[in-house]
């Protein structure tokens, strides 16, 4: 697929995905969802992707949902909402369920549905100029992208309330000490950071990272009970792999 409105470059093991409509900050048309979800899909089945960093061009990360192009729709909004919500949706599926981790590089500010994009990152690194912000009320709209999802597990329930009512805009400081984002790094230095933190992932265990990203999203959602089974399941299973029986001797090496 030839890609408009990002960029995909797979090097060394990495895949790193640009958004690149900077004239537009960035924003999420619907042929930047279906770009977006071709990207997960290809990613997620190339073996020798094994660790994805998602960036943007610019002096924006990404403005959230391009609301022109959403006006110029007429009578047709509700469907394309649906079209475009859905695909983006599975987008984002697709980058939470890939063994390969998936760090967020974000260079300037996240909006809307570059916020929610944002919080569904594995590890999330942010330029010292980004900031966060909900803005869907703000433009007579609920969230979509995941922040729903995201969101109260990051920072709990009273605090993603009060960023998704009031559209309280955070800085990268107030975000990492909010918990959205794992740290905050020079501008220049951030795309230098997030290489860095993707050539350790794609060195590790790929099939170990996959089970645990597993665990993970049924976290808060499964009994105890449930979620030990699965641990159970997951670690046994790990000893039908590569990554469980030659992760135990370099240790014990």
């Amino acid at each position: 697929m030839t890609y408009q409105t990002i960029t995909v470059e797979t090097a060394s093991n990495i895949a790193t995905i640009t958004l690149n409509r900077p004239d537009e900050a960035n924003a999420l048309n619907a042929l930047m969802a279906e770009e977006l979800f071709d990207a997960a899909v290809r990613c997620g089945n190339d073996s020798n992707v094994r660790a994805v960093v998602i960036t943007a061009t610019g002096k924006m990360f990404c403005a959230g949902g391009d609301l022109r192009d959403m006006h110029d729709q007429g009578d047709d909004k509700p469907a394309h909402l649906t079209r475009m919500a859905t695909i983006l949706h599975g987008a984002v599926i697709r980058f939470a369920h890939m063994d390969a981790p998936v760090i967020m590089a974000v260079n300037g500010t996240a909006a809307g549905g570059g916020f929610s994009l944002a919080l569904s990152g594995d590890y999330v690194l942010a330029s010292n100029r980004a900031k966060f912000i909900s803005a869907y009320t703000a433009s007579g709209l609920t969230p979509d992208g995941s922040s729903t999802y995201f969101l109260a597990k990051h920072v709990g329930l009273l605090r993603a309330k009060e960023l998704l009512f009031t559209n309280r805009l955070l800085t990268a400081d107030e975000a990492c000490n909010w918990g959205i984002v794992n740290r905050v790094v020079a501008p220049e230095e951030l795309m230098q950071e997030a290489n860095k933190l993707a050539a350790h992932f794609a060195a590790g265990p790929t099939k170990a990272y996959g089970g645990l990203k597993k665990l993970l999203l049924t976290a808060y959602s499964d009994t105890m009970e449930t979620q030990l089974e699965k641990e159970m399941q997951g670690i046994s299973g790990m000893m039908r792999t590569h990554d469980g029986p030659h992760g135990l001797e370099s240790f014990l090496n």
